[in-house]
């Protein structure tokens, strides 16, 4: 009398169900066994690269134009500092203002231009025309100010530089004339 007696089963059932169960086991393995092939397959094509070069070689190569970016980038930014640099000395800001400056001629033929760099350093040039002639001055000025008292048409044109204020019809009229 053994267990299966016993619990009232049948040997033979038990043989069928672990043979089924074996059966099962088998096309399981060979269902993995399939999907792990076409998986290696894939990662050696991925690893293989394009033109049968390796990923590490392509890694490596990017990391090399990398590097040649960044010296030229550092190169760049100094290029960049060193032109900054320079132009601060240039002028690079301007104001005019046209005038009559006695009355008499018509036209607006004076004119008082403002010259300033970076710093608001710089001169200011008055042209006053008469009938008699030009008559030119120029007056420096240091950190936006003037040592010199300045005239109405030579204060707003050295504002209009300081400000960048826009001084698009004086020049208009300038081309024309």
């Amino acid at each position: 009398m053994g267990i299966l007696d016993s619990i009232g089963l049948d040997p033979l059932y038990l043989f069928v169900l672990l043979f089924l169960i074996q059966i099962l086991l088998f096309v399981l393995l060979l269902n993995i066994n399939m999907k792990y092939n076409r998986l290696k397959l894939t990662y050696t094509s991925f690893m293989r690269g394009k033109d049968g070069k390796t990923i590490e070689e392509s890694i490596l190569d990017r990391f090399n134009i990398i590097d040649k970016i960044e010296s030229i980038a550092k190169k760049n930014r100094q290029d960049i500092r060193e032109m900054s640099k320079t132009l601060q000395g240039n002028y690079q800001k301007l104001g005019i203002v046209k005038y009559d400056a006695f009355h008499e001629m018509g036209g607006n033929l004076s004119f008082a231009l403002t010259m300033l760099d970076g710093k608001n350093n710089g001169y200011i040039i008055n042209a006053m025309h008469s009938r008699e002639g030009c008559y030119t001055y120029i007056k420096e000025i240091v950190g936006g100010e003037s040592y010199i008292e300045l005239a109405d048409e030579e204060a707003e044109s050295l504002e209009r530089a300081i400000y960048q204020e826009s001084y698009d019809a004086d020049i208009k009229d300038i081309i024309e004339d």
